[in-house]
């Protein structure tokens, strides 16, 4: 018969390899859609930070409440039956931490650094409170997509397909996958480093399973202290004494550990012993509080994409207005890996802090596909807006395209306008009706007196949208003599240029 500690690895292990299969099917057209949101979905943290910065709840978070629900009975199973980034660290951990009886008592005793992780979650939720949603940077369900999407699937694919042969690159990729391969090695230290100290979503579920009903307990006339429990703790929680419920991961472990019996979980009985209440100090909980209260009108008083319009950050189709849409994002990168030619990147600080690794498109990368809107539907938290193709292109009903910016010649760069080459890349590239991109036709005379015959291009601003084909099939290719900037967006109203209809 299997125990319980065999049942949890089952589930956890199911979890994870559904995270990953969701993530590859998003290669696959008709499996494009819901379902690769499901974790991020069931994500209380992200929930409950939307709720704050926009003041509405996304219909897809709702689901949210079947993890809240049950934790405020069960205490925070999430932790090690479906957390993929928990079922990893646990795996690192096991390998990579192997002790003998004697160290790994004192390694899983609860110590006070494991505190930071509450201070974090004020921290985060006072930003939210203030409508920047920082919440993604540390968020567990969004750090293991983020470091999937721009890290580990890239370098399987590269592996697969062969080493010249490389379909995605991210701009700014290696930080990724240097922070994600320091949160793993943490766990050579300490088991589940992350999940014990830096976790707010740990701590949010934390908070909840204060409450729970159903508990790990110890009955005090069975335990003889043999440490048995202490050594197989996933969550610190010091089940030899009086179990920190709300470090407790309901792994079980503990209770196929005792060989006396004494630990069940369930509901008290007469000889159980008192569980500990939350140990954060008011005092530090205050500090942080007013520390984030603080700090956030000082990021928000530099200049950033929220402040100022930049012509570098040039948004997906359907984005929200740029301070709605730093209030929604939680930089999960799923919108980069559906995107078809990987002109969506990940912003470092062309957004200011604010911004970081929130979606940019980047021309030099691709180019935003004419009939293609799969970024605004697996977007979790409707930062970006799921649209139509019919609206995105503008044909009726809708009477005007989506506009992510405009296009404007180097001529300084330009073949046929500065070194007399005939070249019509741009203008055949140009998929707007009628094309935005014309050329008149000139005849040059070369240094050697030949004459030349050449079609020198222009730009027609209210027929272009920004999606920055021109930019990415031009010749010139350190440096586009045709490039894209945010002016013009149509989710703008300041930013925009002056002129006539």
């Amino acid at each position: 018969m299997f125990g319980w500690r065999t049942v949890r690895r089952v589930y956890a292990f199911f979890f994870f390899v559904l995270l990953i299969f969701f993530l590859w099917v998003t290669d696959f057209q008709h499996l494009k859609g819901y379902a690769v949101t499901l974790f991020l979905e069931l994500d209380p943290l992200t929930a409950l930070a939307s709720v704050l910065t926009s003041h509405t709840l996304y219909k897809g978070l709702a689901f949210a409440l079947l993890i809240v629900i049950p934790t405020l009975f069960l205490g925070r199973f999430f932790c090690s039956w479906i957390c993929p980034l928990g079922t990893l660290n646990q795996v690192v951990s096991y390998l990579f931490n192997r002790r003998r009886p004697a160290d790994a008592y004192p390694v899983n005793r609860y110590r006070p650094l494991y505190r930071i992780k509450y201070y974090l979650l004020a921290v985060l939720l006072v930003f939210a409170a203030f409508g920047s949603l920082q919440t993604g940077l540390l968020d567990p369900i969004a750090w293991i997509y983020r470091s999937f999407v721009l890290s580990v699937l890239p370098a399987i694919d590269r592996v697969a397909q062969g080493i010249f042969t490389f379909p995605a690159v991210f701009h700014g990729g290696v930080v990724v996958s240097f922070l994600f391969l320091v949160v793993l090695l943490a766990n050579r230290f300490i088991t589940r480093f992350w999940c014990r100290t830096l976790c707010p979503l740990g701590a949010l579920l934390g908070v909840c399973s204060s409450w729970s009903l159903w508990r790990i307990r110890r009955d005090v006339d069975r335990c003889t202290h043999c440490l048995k429990c202490l050594q197989s703790c996933q969550g610190a929680a010091d089940p030899d004494g009086a179990v920190r419920h709300t470090e407790c991961l309901v792994c079980m472990n503990c209770v196929e550990a005792c060989g006396e019996g004494a630990l069940h979980f369930g509901l008290a009985r007469p000889r159980s012993s008192v569980g500990r209440p939350l140990d954060v100090g008011r005092r530090r909980l205050a500090e942080s509080i007013v520390c984030a209260v603080a700090a956030f009108p000082m990021v928000a008083s530099s200049r950033s994409s929220r402040t100022t319009p930049d012509p570098l950050v040039i948004r997906p189709p359907g984005a929200l207005p740029e301070e709605q849409f730093l209030a929604r994002c939680i930089k999960c990168g799923l919108c980069m890996r559906v995107c078809p030619t990987h002109v969506l990147q990940p912003a470092l600080l062309e957004a200011g802090l604010e911004g970081v690794w929130t979606p940019l498109l980047m021309n030099t990368m691709g180019y935003c596909e004419h009939y293609c809107v799969l970024c605004g539907q697996v977007c979790p938290t409707a930062a970006i807006r799921p649209i139509s193709v019919q609206q995105k292109v503008g044909v009726a009903p809708f009477t005007q395209p989506v506009r992510l910016g405009t296009a404007f010649f180097d001529r300084g760069r330009c073949l046929p306008w500065a070194m007399d080459v005939p070249c019509i890349v741009c203008e055949e590239a140009c998929p707007t009706s009628p094309k935005a991109i014309w050329y008149e036709t000139t005849e040059a005379k070369g240094r050697d007196g030949r004459k030349v015959l050449l079609k020198r291009p222009f730009v027609q601003p209210d027929l272009c949208i920004g999606c920055g084909i021109c930019e990415n099939k031009c010749p010139v290719k350190d440096k586009a003599a045709i490039r894209v900037t945010s002016v013009g967006e149509s989710r703008s109203r300041e930013n925009r240029m002056l002129l006539k209809s």
